[in-house]
């Protein structure tokens, strides 16, 4: 089975009907003239957000929603429990201590999220250019520690985030023109790059060859360093051309790069609205996309990551969409719409997938993160053969010509 056999229209009904239970919650049952305050209350209605997939029922599910993260705890409530009583007028008159001069930590919360990562321990990295920090927030407990701008480290503006498997931390800063590196004790190491790179955006790591790839958007090109010796190898791309290139093998504004498991390469090509592919000596394989606002196309293509499964998962940062493909380009399902609901994005900027088929991407307006699960192709099949009701025959393949508009789903393009 493949994932080419999901129908991205059910995608989008799945969202309108989620959206529409949302919207009718306030005025859901009517109201008795001459009731009671407690027969005017609305009926309750309850949606289990735990049970939010694509495509939606009766197919067999592709992705599910798993949570969304938003920063460090919000509980005050043992801080508030500590707080001495309001003073009146005449104990401020006599110099007690205001209330916002008492010792209350308020919760660092996401305020702009733009890279992701993974650790081998399954906790997520965010950098959030908005705290100026690096949140590290563990799966299991939620806790947040932090890699902070003027305590652990100085930034000039966080970018794109890698780890590698000793959990050794990469981190682009776009401002100060350079690779961080922290170890896994989250202690910085080493830098580099600062004598050849512009504005180093998203970064990806191939794990075996042991190559760090750093997308710089200004200069339109991706940099290929050694991730253990830090040395500059080969370049991707072709500079000093005023994000006027569009020839195959070139780049106009690339910010995102990702790399699959037999080393080929990824890269969003930004302003020419396409994905660009390479192998893992620098040879250009392939492209897809086009500019256009159905779901198929790409208006603002930012984030991208590559499955267990090789399919290519791309955010569009203007559709607020993550899109997955196939190698050839062609669109197998997608999620999201312009929103704040689960499920839906606002300024959808980064993504990552890691080692349990967890997918997370990054939001900068709110600042939040959101987890979703990707359920295999060899999972899609065990429940196909186990019979599990709503398995669906896979889609058409699309007629040639075939266009979508904004906002229906799209097989293929």
């Amino acid at each position: 089975m493949s994932i080419s056999g999901l129908h991205p229209a059910r995608v989008r009904r799945a969202a309108v009907t989620l959206l529409a239970l949302v919207l009718v919650l306030p005025t859901w049952g009517k109201e008795k003239k001459g009731a009671t305050s407690e027969e005017r209350k609305p009926d309750r209605f309850i949606f289990d957000i735990n049970r939010l997939v694509w495509p939606n029922p009766p197919a067999i599910a592709r992705i599910r929603y798993i949570s969304m993260l938003t920063g460090e705890k919000m509980d005050l409530s043992a801080q508030q429990a500590e707080r001495k009583p309001k003073k009146s007028w005449m104990d401020r008159l006599a110099g007690a201590q205001p209330l916002s001069e008492q010792n209350i930590k308020i919760p660092f919360q996401f305020i702009r999220v733009y890279g992701v990562a993974v650790d081998s321990h399954g906790n997520i990295y965010a950098a959030d250019q908005g705290v100026d920090a690096i949140f590290i927030i563990n799966s299991d407990s939620r806790a947040v520690t932090l890699i902070r701008n003027g305590h652990e480290a100085r930034f000039g503006l966080i970018n794109g985030l890698a780890i590698d498997d000793n959990d050794r931390l990469f981190v682009s800063d776009s401002k100060l023109h350079k690779i961080m590196v922290f170890n896994a004790q989250h202690q910085q190491e080493g830098q580099f790059g600062v004598d050849v790179l512009a504005s180093p955006a998203g970064i990806a790591i191939d794990r075996e060859n042991r190559y760090l790839y750093v997308v710089d958007t200004q200069k339109d090109q991706v940099f290929v360093f050694d991730a253990d010796s830090y040395k500059l190898l080969r370049t991707l791309g072709t500079a000093g051309k005023n994000h006027t290139l569009s020839d195959p093998g070139t780049f106009s504004l690339p910010t995102n790069v990702a790399v699959d498991k037999e080393g080929d390469v990824y890269v969003t090509d930004t302003l020419n609205n396409r994905v660009e592919i390479f192998d893992a000596d620098g040879n250009f394989v392939s492209q897809f996309g086009k500019a256009g606002d159905g779901a198929g196309e790409f208006e603002r293509p930012k984030g991208i990551a590559v499955d267990c499964d090789g399919h290519i998962w791309v955010v569009d940062g203007a559709q607020q969409r993550v899109k997955v493909f196939n190698r050839e380009g062609r669109l197998l399902i997608y999620l999201g719409d312009p929103g704040k609901f689960p499920g839906q994005f606002a300024a959808a900027y980064g993504i990552t997938i890691d080692s349990d088929n967890r997918v997370i991407v990054s939001e900068q307006f709110p600042g939040r993160v959101q987890v979703f699960r990707y359920v295999t192709d060899m999972e899609a099949e065990k429940a196909r053969g186990k019979g599990v009701e709503g398995v669906s025959p896979p889609a058409p393949a699309p007629q040639k010509g075939s266009t979508s508009s904004k906002g229906q789903g799209s097989a293929a393009h």
